[in-house]
């Protein structure tokens, strides 16, 4: 069958139950052909279609039958486009026309092939009538306001005819729905119909006569599926043989959505073994104490060959005595897939465009059907997890379709997203190609967080080039966060915002630090020895520390660059400072870092084959990961923490240095990148501009020279911000901020399509 279907009033209205319904009928069953019949203009259509609830339609017709395009590459359909074209003489001479004529106010809306006003039934006058004529047009007036000048012939229901012939479908295998005058040409173009609950009196009117036109008793999409069943489209099963109930719910109260599993999973001689995470980052730690007495399941992949044949367990414990309610659900994952979403496609497509590197980005279509495919499963996996309204909270980027999908499956969750990663600017991010489907499941969620108001706002401006978007609340900025004073700062950001209405809550949270990790590292056995021999080591030079992953978007590079120029703009300085820099190398797969860490090498190796002496090395580089203990201690021991990442959604590595230094009463400098998310919370910083290098040297001097008075100043500034705002605030804002998070959105006060009541047809 082919339904073809208005949109406001129609398709888009109705119970949300009935929707959810009818859109997953639709998606059931692929003979179902979708034909849109819309006034709009194609342009005001498109944000429906970045909706990933909504059906994508096979065909569009908009501009009231003026336009038809192809519903998936939208391109015109020819030869009918064509044939519409060739009878409208253009918008100029038609405006020019009609321009003669009071009482018309020009529609201020996208629109091809047509013109549009609003006008009082009295001001359509014979000499209107007249002129349209002469031009080869036709006047269409509806619902008590809206005028259209249209192409003589062109409507609806002649360009659905069209539609219908060029495709070769049975008439009577088409169902058209609508609910105002503006639709009547598709009823009068012979086709079964229905009049959704609460259509146009006019409409109702007019149709009262017609035996294959049903008026329906609910609204929408509700009115859809009674003409359905009532005109026997889904065979002698009816509505509920097709669309069978939801699978009961799960038990979760809160459900984690997360890559990673809440343990570390290896395998000893064959055998698989769960230990506790030693991420130093404190983020799972905090997210598992969240469901100390609640009824929970941590939804993550873990990797399953397929040809061992060996059994999946889909459900495992965490940690039955702290945790004896929380299960970790896992989604069966061949290593394949793992590498194609993970490791090659997020950070090859994903990772470089996010922080602002679109150049360095690869783009395959393959890939992104793999990633679909995996955010499906999360997705399903949750579903079957969560409890009747349960909170959902799903974790960064690698997860950006599980909304989308999740809505479909159980609308009744409260979803929540914390995006880990930085979110660019409109500019950058709309270079994905996939950039609407992305952000149509994001608008799915009811709250979405971000690590500072910038990225909040960097969001607002891609989702308004998606979607109509209203913003409903902003708040001020300051004084947690810096105003004017960096790169990333901000002086108000947006809290609430309505799209498709729904309304969904937007926040900052920046991650916070795990302060007792760090304490328990600085009182482990042997850490105040390794101290004191680090300090003997380096006695007598001031201590420059550098630490971070291998990856373009740290300004490894750019850092050792300047450090060179320092070196020879500063003489004074030879043989009194020294780098430590710790580069912690990318995952083997991760080829796309190769040439970084040979370059990185080089630079390294020519700063000391210029400088060095005996007894003094430059810079001391480390390519290897270290273990937290150790790192911690050169927090502590060092002068100055030099943090110069090019773009960086947050950067915990500077409130552990932040902490250390705090918790053992140092006076540490942090020089930190004026575009790394936390240079928006750290008041007391010194920032700098990793793309400036003459910045990058002058702020590197200013923290070794800075005078004890100015340093212990900032750090004691620094420390109560790490202090305060430290992870289990982080985590409990975030889930109090959804929590409170209330969504409206557009009730039909129809009972659902289940009910008693005998529908109405004429």
């Amino acid at each position: 069958m082919l339904l073809a279907t208005d949109l406001d009033g129609t398709f888009l209205a109705g119970h949300p139950e009935n929707r959810q319904r009818l859109y997953q009928l639709i998606a059931a069953h692929p003979e179902i052909k979708l034909a849109f019949v819309t006034g709009r203009g194609l342009e005001v259509v498109l944000p429906i279609l970045s909706d990933p609830t909504i059906p994508v339609p096979d065909y569009i017709i908009c501009d009231v039958g003026g336009t038809i395009v192809d519903g998936h590459t939208r391109q015109p359909v020819q030869p009918l486009q064509s044939d519409i074209d060739s009878r409208w003489p253009g918008e100029r001479a038609v405006a020019e026309a009609m321009a003669h004529f009071d009482g018309l106010e020009r529609q201020e809306v996208p629109q091809q092939r047509r013109c549009s006003y609003f006008c009082d039934s009295d001001a359509i006058t014979a000499d209107i009538q007249r002129i349209a004529a002469q031009l080869g047009c036709q006047v269409l007036y509806s619902a008590d306001r809206y005028l259209d000048i249209l192409p003589r012939g062109v409507n609806k229901g002649s360009t659905l005819s069209s539609l219908v012939q060029h495709l070769g479908i049975d008439r009577d295998e088409v169902l058209v729905a609508g609910d105002t005058l503006n639709d009547l040409s598709m009823y009068e173009a012979g086709f079964i119909g229905v009049c959704v609950g609460e259509s146009e009196p006019a409409l109702l009117e007019a149709t009262r006569d017609r035996a294959r036109v049903m008026h329906a008793h609910h609204t929408g999409c509700g009115g859809i599926l009674e003409a359905m069943a009532h005109f026997g489209f889904l065979g002698p099963g009816g509505i509920d043989a097709e669309v069978g109930a939801m699978d009961a719910p799960g038990k979760a109260d809160l459900v984690m959505v997360y890559h990673r599993l809440p343990y570390e999973e290896v395998f000893e001689n064959g055998k698989a073994i769960r230990r506790r995470p030693t991420s130093p980052n404190g983020i799972i730690p905090t997210l598992l104490s969240f469901f100390n007495g609640r009824k929970g399941s941590w939804v993550a992949w873990s990797v399953h060959d397929r040809k061992k044949g060996i059994p999946f367990e889909t459900h495992t414990e965490v940690d039955r005595e702290r945790y004896p309610d929380l299960l970790a659900a896992r989604v069966a994952l061949t290593k394949d897939e793992v590498d194609t979403f993970y490791k090659r496609f997020s950070k090859e497509a994903f990772w470089p465009t996010l922080h602002t590197f679109w150049e360095r980005a690869i783009f395959r279509e393959e890939d992104w059907i793999v990633f679909m495919k995996v955010n499906r499963l999360f997705a399903e996996r949750t579903a079957a997890e969560a409890a009747e309204g349960a909170v959902v909270w799903i974790h960064d980027y690698n997860l950006w379709m599980v909304p989308a999908y999740l809505r479909e499956l159980r609308p009744d969750l409260k979803i929540a997203f914390f995006h880990h990663t930085y979110f660019p600017s409109a500019d950058v991010f709309n270079v994905l190609p996939w950039r609407r489907e992305i952000i149509g499941s994001l608008l799915q969620c009811d709250y979405i967080g971000f690590h500072i108001p910038r990225q909040v706002e960097n969001f607002v401006d891609v989702a308004r080039g998606v979607a109509p978007l209203k913003v409903l609340e902003t708040k001020a900025c300051a004084p947690r966060y810096l105003t004017y004073g960096c790169a990333v700062g901000l002086d108000e950001v947006t809290t609430q915002i309505e799209v498709h209405g729904r309304r969904i809550g937007l926040g900052a949270h920046p991650v916070g630090l795990d302060i007792g990790r760090v304490k328990s590292a600085l009182d482990a056995p042997g850490a105040a020895a390794r101290m004191a021999a680090l300090r003997r080591d380096l006695s007598g030079t001031r201590v420059i520390l550098s630490v971070e992953r291998l990856d373009y978007t740290k300004g490894t590079l750019e850092k050792l660059i300047a450090y060179e120029r320092l070196l020879e703009e500063h003489p004074e300085l030879h043989g009194k400072v020294s780098l430590l820099a710790v580069c912690v190398p990318a995952a083997k797969e991760m080829t796309v870092y190769d040439e970084l860490q040979t370059r990185i090498e080089q630079a390294v190796g020519k700063v000391n084959g210029r400088f060095a002496r005996v007894g003094w090395t430059p810079v001391q580089f480390f390519f290897r990961p270290l273990p937290f203990e150790e790192v911690v201690s050169w927090y502590a021991m060092a002068d100055v923490m030099w943090i110069t990442p090019l773009r960086d959604g947050l950067n915990l590595v500077a409130k552990e240095y932040v902490a250390a230094q705090g918790l053992t009463g140092g006076h540490g400098v942090l020089v930190l990148s004026e575009f790394a998310g936390a240079a928006a919370e750290l008041h007391g910083a010194v920032l700098t501009n990793p793309h400036d290098i003459h910045d990058l040297i002058g702020k590197l001097y200013f923290g070794i020279a800075m005078n004890r008075a100015e340093a212990e100043s900032r750090l004691r500034e620094l420390f109560d911000i790490v202090q305060h705002n430290d992870i289990q605030r982080w985590g409990q804002d975030f889930l109090d901020a959804v929590v409170a998070q209330k969504t409206t959105q557009p009730l039909d006060t129809d009972s659902v399509l289940a009910d008693d009541s005998e529908p109405a047809a004429a």
